[in-house]
């Protein structure tokens, strides 16, 4: 498929894809196009069974969110923003959550909106120094969305989640590492070989095993501890017939690395 309003590149040795933003000139916001190529290149990666997926934005920014423009306002017409996210950001949050494979945003300067829950969505998030993230919402009478009142407080806590969404307020790349909202700040120039590097050793990792992770610690927040221990069971027993543990297993034993294959 040809994209326009974003790019895909997969890297056939290290089997990383990388899934750029591509509207620099409006900071990468999102338009309906932007969601529909987003799902169809989210299918490609899987469906070619790449085994580590980094995703950013072209020029200064990494994504502003929702671009106004692409949306048809009336004036005293109610607008059904419902829709827009039922069709478009839900179904975005929780296929990248749901990706059997890591997923590594790699932010550069502003993440502003549906664009800074885009990237706390993503498995584990880098950000350059110059960077930032901002819950725009309540600027235009709005809340958080794209997962954002929930991953917000799971990460931060509920005082500073609140204060975030409900002043708007920037917070610096430093201060989103500092809280704990982000895995890493690295240097600008450095950014986008850093999001390489963490992907292609997650993608030498036992891929099988990051997608039970990443399910089992989702689920974690809506499970009573006993259903917690009870998903842990059943996924390890899934992943104790898997060929990557026999795999782990045999190369710890005969002391050397091993060849993870995602099954």
């Amino acid at each position: 498929m040809v994209y326009e309003a974003i790019s895909v590149d997969v890297d056939a040795s290290s089997r990383v894809a990388t899934i750029t933003l591509n509207r620099p000139d409006k900071l990468n916001s999102f338009t309906r196009k932007m969601h529909a190529e987003l799902r169809s290149a989210l299918d490609e990666v899987e469906a070619a069974k790449t085994r580590a997926l980094v995703l950013t934005g072209a020029g200064r920014g990494f994504c502003a969110g929702q671009d106004l423009a692409d949306m048809s306002f009336e004036p005293g017409a109610e607008t059904d923003l419902g829709a827009l996210i039922d069709e478009n950001f839900n179904p975005l949050v929780r296929r990248l959550q749901a990706l059997p494979l890591p997923v590594i945003a790699a932010v550069n300067g502003i993440a502003a909106g549906a664009g800074a829950n885009l990237a706390l969505a993503c498995d584990i998030t880098l950000a350059a120094r110059s960077s930032s993230f901002v819950q725009s919402f309540v600027k235009i009478g709005l809340i958080p969305d794209s997962g954002g009142t929930a991953l917000l407080p799971r990460r931060i806590g509920m005082a500073r989640a609140l204060g975030l969404a409900i002043t708007g307020d920037k917070l610096s790349a430093e201060q989103a590492q500092q809280w704990g909202l982000i895995w890493q700040v690295v240097e600008d120039a450095d950014l986008p070989a850093a999001a390489q590097q963490v992907a292609a050793q997650l993608a030498q990792q036992p891929t099988k095993a990051i997608a039970a992770i990443k399910r089992a610690m989702h689920a974690s927040t809506v499970n009573s501890f006993d259903q917690q221990l009870d998903l842990e069971r059943d996924l390890q027993r899934e992943l104790g017939a898997s060929h990557d543990f026999a795999e782990g297993v045999a190369a710890f034993i005969e002391k050397r690395s091993a060849r993870f294959e995602g099954r």
